[in-house]
């Protein structure tokens, strides 16, 4: 007898079977529908009806669109979707090419698939204006539109009603009209349209910096309307840049001026930003099956196949279904738990969805693709297998594909109940003469690379698809990038600012050039090479100005330009003259060389050898600077510096093996050009000598203090204060007095007829060279000085994957975990820092930023476990470090340290605590850094799993729901959510007993299955009840020892007042009598107090 669910499940279909008019529709059997012998033209035949009924019957015939749905009343058309449906026609095509006869339908499949691209073109260049405003400001109300109406090609949805920012749709574009040109299709016409592609690349290349709404339209999972930053998008803009890159759009027929550019530094951030993400799809999404596209056909974005290995497996883990994959994990899109008046999801919504998402056979033909692609005919087939049973046959006898399959109202509870367990019916794609044309256009080329009637490399002629260590170039004119070199050999041309100085440094065998002596080569700052940039796509007729001003990097500089037939070369920013004082250590910049080098031989892909140049200045070898400056050139001559291989050479001799960047785009603007400055050679006598100053060590910790008290001034007439300020010979104090001058006078007030800025840019100059840093850094505090080249720091450190705060140890922090300008991040660090008596540490907390910028981009290890990088907690890390050095001295002015010292300190404090010191200085340093044990923030998603009412610290409530009905155990946004509890806590050492805490209660709570906490779970008490056991303790051992001996007065007693948590703090995390023993016993007793579950196999059960 069939059960009650059969019989529901037939009812069913009979309904819907009822509603198609009678139209019956079986399983496609695919046997049927071909011979094995058939002739390849008739093979070729039955795609061609198959293609022409199913995609090309629905293109527009005006702009050459598709649209979403193929009902009459549909008028909207999605780029993304059109695109498919664009490459399922010239798919085809590139099989017709295969036969002589093909009647004219090579021709018309490949103009089809013109058409649609050049109808995609059409609406983007209508929308210039957008791009412009993108450019400058890359929010979602000033992106490109990704819905146009399919006929006319208008605006279909404003920026309120519908979530037009997808960078994955642009980045699509430009991949497959690299791919299609490459065949042999002619898409761009003229310069004009060349000139809106390279726009669109100076948009796409912020992709690293830019959250957007997805694949999937929605941006984060909640259904909020908030933007993410997505792998899928990161990487598809990742493989078009790298498509792009040198390509000439007018084919083989283009010329310079229809060459496109691409910025590899911002490139190799969007290589970064995908690295660090993956396998993840971005904060709130653990995994997503929009990372398909990405990592296989048709990105491969991936280059390490180890991450891709990974990414995979977690999507067919995750997602993979019965009938297709899910999109993602609570997916509510379009399910019976749906609210379909509502636009976004309710908190705790995303728990109706648990279970029920909709499967999307799509992407079982992805997998098919990649397989193909991968040559692994075990996924084909069993994809195949997968596939045939849920696709269907039209009238016509062609496959159709369902958009999806979902489960209808009446199995949902029983389904979510027991996931898998009920049937799921197929959407009405295929029905009713409905088809999705996107899975339509991918089940075409996946059946096509089964037949073999195209192979891999017809649908990717760039060859995206082959391994990176065998990826050939495309044949192009300009520098494109090539297979990955792991040992590259970087060439350095040295250059001395002067005749005199490299006659000096000749002395010491140190062979350099002069800036005349490398005529007619020009060196240029890289300042010279944005401005020569800038003419780069400006097109007046669309509004468009050309590429923003953003700075070469490190990749960029090594190469050499030929520029109105000047042949350049440019020196790296870190050579460049900075306002911030950061430029007047020299061990700074040594190591800033190092760092340079050793970023460039990880990111260097290109064909020929990276030239650096290093120029060395006068004011370079002054003083006590000399000796590590000779060291570091001596380094180069011995060809390794820092681990990095260095060849060194006559500059003209060296330009043979290097990459060269061709600007011919400057010949077009010519005459509205002005003069770029080239590095000028200071005009010095050859023989006369160049003045080492007597070495100028760091000043002692005397000299640098200032001889006045700030609050004794502050009240003292102006007139006194200037005295003071004339008189006084130490710069500290003269720094100080300058500042209350300028708070209460402004920055006109003149004294002895100079303006107070202009005193304090001397004293500040004066502190530099006699290395007084704690002066150097109170004027430059009072000047508000600040390091431009902190904003792309705090980018690398966001692409790593880990968030900034700012602000000061104590007090209100504000996080950045997206990208901001330079002005926003200056207004960031004064307005925190500066009201709370912590000036000085506003600059500190710049140079901090730089340092970690440039240590996590070659030693991302040094971060594990910090989630964020709390730069005001890192200050206090490093000061607990010099009291630890200084024992029982007063410790060092951290501000009186040089840069050089305080990146060293940096490093030092980043590294695991050695086994010497003190469980209390440990758990302060590691509190300060907020590092976390590996698997952390699992453990307490296990923990909120057994707490109904949710745990409470230092104040502030992690509630059970909505959190874990929002979010699952994996994603971001809950080890953010967890950090950003924890932040509340004022005390490092303590924030380190409570993470020491939550993995007691975690492991606890594992081994004893059967107890959960009745009551909430306040961490602080927990801590309070287990310090209060260890007091106990202590006074009783302490009372024996006194007992069986006299106490020595040598012998210190440890405290027992609240400070006395000292001790407690000192204790051995394990061990006999270790916190972990006391927060135990605390955890137990609170557990013991609430309900224990019954377990069937308990022995101890009677009945």
């Amino acid at each position: 007898m069939a059960s009650l669910v059969d019989v529901g499940w037939k009812l069913l279909e009979f309904k819907a079977r009822s509603k198609r008019s009678g139209s019956i529709y079986e399983p496609l059997k695919l046997s049927s529908l071909h011979r094995e012998d058939e002739p390849l033209w008739e093979k070729l035949d039955r795609y061609y009806n198959a293609v022409k009924t199913t995609i090309l019957n629905y293109q527009s015939p005006t702009t050459g669109l598709f649209p979403v749905k193929t009902c009459s009343e549909c008028k909207e058309a999605k780029v993304r979707d059109s695109l498919y449906c664009a490459a399922g026609a010239w798919a085809l095509a590139m099989a017709y090419r295969r036969i002589d006869d093909n009647m004219g339908r090579t021709h018309e499949l490949e103009h089809s698939a013109i058409k649609c691209m050049r109808g995609i073109l059409y609406c983007y260049m209508r929308q210039a204006d957008k791009v412009e405003q993108f450019k400058q400001d890359p929010s979602p109300s000033k992106c490109l539109h990704s819905v146009f109406d399919v006929d006319t090609g208008d605006e279909v949805h404003s920026y309120s009603d519908y979530h037009h920012l997808q960078i994955d749709a642009v980045s699509l574009f430009l991949l497959y009209l690299v791919e299609m040109i490459c065949s042999g299709l002619q898409i761009i016409y003229n310069t004009d349209e060349v000139s809106f592609i390279q726009n669109l690349v100076f948009c796409v290349e912020r992709a690293y910096r830019v959250p957007d709404y997805g694949m999937w339209e929605r941006g984060s999972k909640y259904n909020n309307g908030s933007t993410e930053l997505h792998s899928s998008s990161v990487g598809l803009a990742k493989a078009a840049l790298e498509a792009i890159n040198g390509f000439n759009l007018f084919g083989n027929q283009g010329c310079s001026w229809s060459v496109i550019f691409v910025d590899l530094d911002a490139h190799n951030r969007n290589r970064q930003t995908l690295c660090s993400l993956l396998p993840r799809e971005s904060r709130s999404h653990n995994t997503d099956a929009a990372l398909l596209p990405t990592i296989s056909y048709p990105a491969f974005a991936v280059d390490d196949d180890a991450l891709y290995s990974q990414t995979l497996d977690k999507i067919v883990r995750k997602l993979r279904g019965k009938y297709g994959f899910k999109r993602f994990i609570r997916d509510g899109y379009r399910t019976t738990n749906e609210d379909k008046d509502r636009r976004y999801y309710k908190p705790a919504e995303m728990k109706l969805f648990d279970g029920i998402e909709y499967e999307f056979p799509i992407f079982f033909i992805y997998m098919m693709i990649d397989g193909v692609f991968r040559g692994n005919k075990a996924q084909v087939k069993e994809y195949q297998e997968l596939l045939d049973p849920i696709i269907f046959q039209s009238y016509e006898g062609h496959a159709v594909v369902p958009k999806y399959y979902y489960v209808p109202a009446d199995f949902v509870e029983a389904e979510q109940n027991k996931h898998g367990s009920q049937k799921r019916f197929p959407s009405n794609s295929g029905r009713d003469g409905k088809v999705f044309l996107w899975g339509q256009a991918l089940y075409n080329i996946a059946k096509l690379l089964v037949d073999e009637l195209i192979s891999p490399k017809d649908i990717d002629p760039i060859h995206r698809y082959v391994p990176r260590q065998d990826q050939r170039n495309v044949s192009m004119r300009y520098s494109n990038q090539g297979p990955i070199v792991n040992d590259v050999v970087i060439h350095v041309a040295l250059i001395a600012e002067s005749q005199r100085l490299q006659v000096f440094l000749n002395t010491y065998g140190i062979q350099t050039q002069t800036p005349q002596q490398v005529e007619p080569i020009q060196i240029w700052p890289q300042k010279e090479l944005v401005k020569a940039y800038r003419f780069l796509a400006i097109n007046k007729k669309l509004g468009l100005s050309g590429r923003p001003e953003r700075p070469v990097g490190c990749i960029g500089t090594c190469k050499i330009y030929r520029i109105l037939g000047k042949t350049v070369v440019c020196y790296p920013i870190v050579f460049d003259l900075s306002d911030f004082y950061l430029s007047q250590d020299v061990m700074l910049l040594i190591d800033d060389i190092t760092n340079a080098l050793q970023f460039i031989k990880q990111c260097w892909k290109m064909q020929g050898r990276p030239l650096f140049l290093v120029l060395i200045r006068e004011d370079n070898i002054k003083g006590s600077r000399f000796n590590p400056v000779l060291d570091m050139l001596a380094s180069f001559k011995k060809g390794n510096i820092g681990g990095v291989k260095v060849h060194v050479d006559r500059l003209q001799t060296l330009i043979s093996g290097a990459v060269v960047e061709q600007l011919d785009f400057l010949r077009v603007n010519e005459a509205e050009i002005s003069e770029f400055k080239s590095f000028e050679e200071l005009e010095l006598p050859k023989h006369s000598k160049v003045k080492r100053q007597m070495s100028t060590p760091n000043a002692s910790d005397l000299e640098q203090q200032p001889e006045i008290s700030v609050e004794e001034w502050l009240d003292k007439p102006t007139n006194e204060i200037i005295q003071k300020f004339h008189d006084s010979n130490c710069l500290a104090s003269q720094a100080q007095l300058a500042g209350i001058l300028l708070r209460r006078e402004g920055p006109d007030f003149l004294t002895k007829d100079e303006n107070l800025m202009d005193e304090l840019e001397r004293i500040y100059r004066r502190a530099g060279s006699r290395k007084l840093w704690l002066a150097v850094r109170h004027a430059a505090v009072i000047m508000k000085k600040f390091a431009s080249s902190i904003a792309p720091h705090i980018t690398t450190i966001l692409v790593n994957g880990k968030q900034v705060t700012l602000g000061l140890f104590g007090h209100e922090e504000e996080v950045i975990s997206n990208p901001l300008s330079p002005g926003v991040i200056q207004g960031i660090i004064y307005s925190k820092c500066s009201p709370h008596g912590g000036e000085r540490e506003a600059v500190l907390q710049q140079e901090l930023v730089i340092h970690i910028g440039w240590i996590i981009s070659n030693n991302p290890e040094l971060f594990s476990g910090m989630l964020k990088i709390r730069v005001g907690w890192i200050v206090q890390a490093m000061k607990h470090e010099l009291k630890i050095r200084a024992g029982d001295m007063p410790p060092q002015d951290i501000y009186q340290l040089s840069p050089s010292d305080i990146k060293q300190l940096l490093l030092d404090v980043l590294q695991p605590q050695n086994t010497g010191r003190s469980w209390l200085n440990r758990r302060q340093i590691d509190g300060s850094l907020n590092r976390t044990p590996l698997g952390f923030y699992d453990r307490v998603w296990q923990i909120l799993e057994r707490t109904p009412n949710g745990i409470r610290v230092a104040g502030t409530h992690l509630p059970q729901q909505p959190t874990l009905s929002d979010m699952t155990m994996y994603e971001m946004n809950f080890s953010l959510l967890v950090e950003d509890k924890l932040k509340k806590i004022v005390l490092p050492e303590y924030r380190q007993i409570i993470v020491e805490l939550l993995m007691v209660v975690s492991i606890l709570l594992e081994r004893n299955p059967e107890l959960e906490f009745s009551d909430q779970v306040d961490l602080d008490i927990l801590v309070k009840e287990a310090f209060s056991d260890f007091q106990k303790d202590h006074s009783s051992l302490e009372g024996k020892e006194k007992q069986e001996c006299d106490p020595s007065p040598s012998l210190p007693l440890l405290p027992l007042s609240q400070d006395g948590m000292e001790a407690f703090y000192n204790t051995p995390p394990v061990g006999k009598r270790s916190t972990s023993s006391y927060l135990t016993k605390a955890v137990m007793i609170q557990l013991l107090q609430g309900d224990v579950k019954p377990c069937k196999d308990d022995p101890c059960s009677v009945s």
